[in-house]
């Protein structure tokens, strides 16, 4: 029995529009050694998508689950500061980093890279570059403020749920 032609014709159209959706995102791809590549569009540093993954591409969601992980464990680190630390006068807490480390150390053990970039969003503050253990055990790191929980969790596929819940 002969297929009609329309079922050839239907799976022909189908398979050039993979071909050009492939190569579509291949011109695109900056590391793409696809021939034709430079029509590509320059990329502007002052495009407000410089730097960022496509929209609604896995790359963005994996960014968004890392964002989300690494705030909950800056969230852990400011509320454990919260809890151990000594009231001040002008009502911000302090801890050393020895007592935290010590504490903090059954939560995580990477409190050296939350409490930096804690730091970066100004929640604690504490002198020097990088803290050590053993070296550092008085330096006074102060709590700053307490972050408000604002993740915002969005659909993950199933096959991507490991490992960030």
């Amino acid at each position: 029995m002969a297929a009609p032609k329309n079922f050839f014709k239907d799976q022909v159209t189908q398979w050039q529009k993979k071909v050009d959706h492939h190569r579509e995102n291949q011109l695109i791809n900056p590391f793409s050694d696809w021939e034709g590549a430079s029509h590509r569009p320059q990329l502007d540093k002052n495009d407000p998508n410089y730097g960022k993954p496509v929209g609604g591409s896995l790359t963005e969601i994996r960014g968004k689950q890392a964002q989300n992980h690494v705030f909950g464990e800056i969230l852990d680190l400011t509320m454990t500061i919260d809890d151990i630390g000594e009231p001040q006068p002008d009502g911000t807490k302090t801890v050393t980093f020895g007592k935290l480390f010590s504490s903090y150390l059954r939560v995580s053990n990477k409190v050296v890279g939350i409490l930096l970039r804690a730091r970066k969003r100004n929640y604690v503050k504490f002198e020097g570059e990088m803290l050590y253990q053993g070296r550092d055990e008085n330096v006074v790191i102060t709590l700053l403020e307490v972050p408000e929980d604002t993740r915002v969790w969005e659909y993950v596929p199933s096959f991507m749920s490991g490992g960030f819940e």
